[in-house]
């Protein structure tokens, strides 16, 4: 039997050649190429699918390719910077994920690495940039959860990668839990790639073995599991240990069938209409819709909108309701319309606090999380 073009491949040849059957041989698992210079490597897949372990085997690589010697060192190095010496950079706004593991570690799920003086931290594109000329001999960067940095990260990576001939591993999400492009950063990322590996994982829904690429945000309200609504705050902080405050978020991995977004088809048809109406100068409407969110009534339509696409409809999911029990729903819509939607002033956020009662720490934390920071 003739082989295509696609099973002709060395591996394939070579089993064939062994005598063995016909099989689907995947792409190896090679170790890392630290030949290669000016390479862009995104490695992207929700949450838990190993992204940051993948950059721990490349650590792991450099170990061995730093004991290579003579031509090895010219074969890795232009300008200076030799791409077999690593250097990680970690978000600084990610920095209480990992609270256990040593300050010099390359920590993800399943273990670490040390790193040593190899490692820093970085809340944006210039504090890297500044890491990128205290360290000129290294010349692969790890720069883990880079959709957390601003989007000039983007074109930094692409500029030092084309004038150095650096290489930049890029472990993140390009996807949020509303399962849309996660910020521009990551548009941006997407876009001056070179390379791009997709990790997934199984979905953790406790009867599933699909493979998911999504990440699920919800909250435990008494012991019950609450999917965050579609306009809850995008960033938020927080540590990677499961979280029973309602006001705190947990993640796991989830199929398209078992990640419940509920409140998508409310944020527009509703609120950010409100948060229009709000900008023109008529608050009346948004503060009578926070004031029935907040006080928990039936007659909010938050409510009505979620029990007529998920109670009343042809395929019902009573799931998409429990996120009705979280509390600070109406500061998680005011942050929404603030800080994603720029539709409020600080002065007309100020007073629906102040008027609602509403919870000013909670929603300053999460303001500052998503970079509005504001005293209320």
């Amino acid at each position: 039997m003739r082989l295509s073009p696609d099973e002709a491949g060395e591996a394939s040849s070579l089993l064939r050649n062994l005598g063995f059957p016909l099989l689907k041989v995947h792409h190896p698992l090679n170790h890392f190429d630290f030949t290669r210079q000016g390479r862009r490597i995104l490695v992207i897949g929700p949450m838990g699918s190993g992204k940051t372990e993948f950059s721990a085997r490349i650590w792991r690589d450099s170990l061995v390719a730093r004991a290579k010697t003579g031509a090895a060192g010219s074969a890795t190095s232009t300008a200076g910077a030799d791409r077999r010496e690593i250097f990680v950079v970690r978000s600084s706004l990610d920095g209480s994920r990992f609270p256990d593991y040593p300050s010099d570690a390359l920590a993800y799920r399943g273990g670490f690495e040390r790193c040593g003086g190899s490692i820093g931290q970085a809340r944006d594109s210039f504090a890297l940039e500044s890491l990128l000329a205290e360290n000129p001999g290294a010349g692969t960067w790890i720069v883990d959860e880079a959709s957390f940095f601003d989007e000039r990260l983007a074109y930094l990576i692409k500029d030092e990668s084309r004038s150095r001939g650096l290489v930049f591993v890029c472990p993140t999400l390009v996807l949020n839990f509303r399962r849309e492009i996660f910020n521009q950063t990551a548009r941006l990322l997407l876009e001056i790639a070179t390379d791009v590996f997709t990790l997934s994982a199984y979905c953790e829904e406790s009867e599933c073995l699909a493979d998911s690429l999504y990440t699920y945000r919800y909250y435990l309200v008494d012991g019950q599991e609450c999917p965050a609504p579609y306009f809850d705050p995008l960033i938020i902080i927080g540590g990677d240990r499961t979280k029973e405050d309602g006001r705190e978020p947990n993640y796991c991995t989830r199929c398209d069938e078992h990640h419940y977004l509920p409140g998508k088809e409310y944020t527009f048809f509703t609120l950010k209409p409100l948060g229009e109406a709000a900008a023109k100068g008529d608050l009346r409407p948004l503060l009578a819709e926070l004031a029935a969110v907040a006080s928990g009534s039936d007659s909010s339509r938050l409510g009505t909108s979620l029990r007529a696409h998920h109670l009343e409809s042809e395929e019902p999911c009573p799931a998409m309701l429990r996120s009705l029990r979280l509390p600070c729903l109406a500061e998680r819509e005011l942050a929404y319309l603030f800080a994603e939607q720029n539709l409020l002033t600080a002065e007309q956020l100020r007073s629906l606090v102040s008027d609602l009662g509403l919870d000013r720490e909670y929603l300053m934390r999460r303001l500052s999380d998503n970079r509005r920071p504001i005293e209320l």
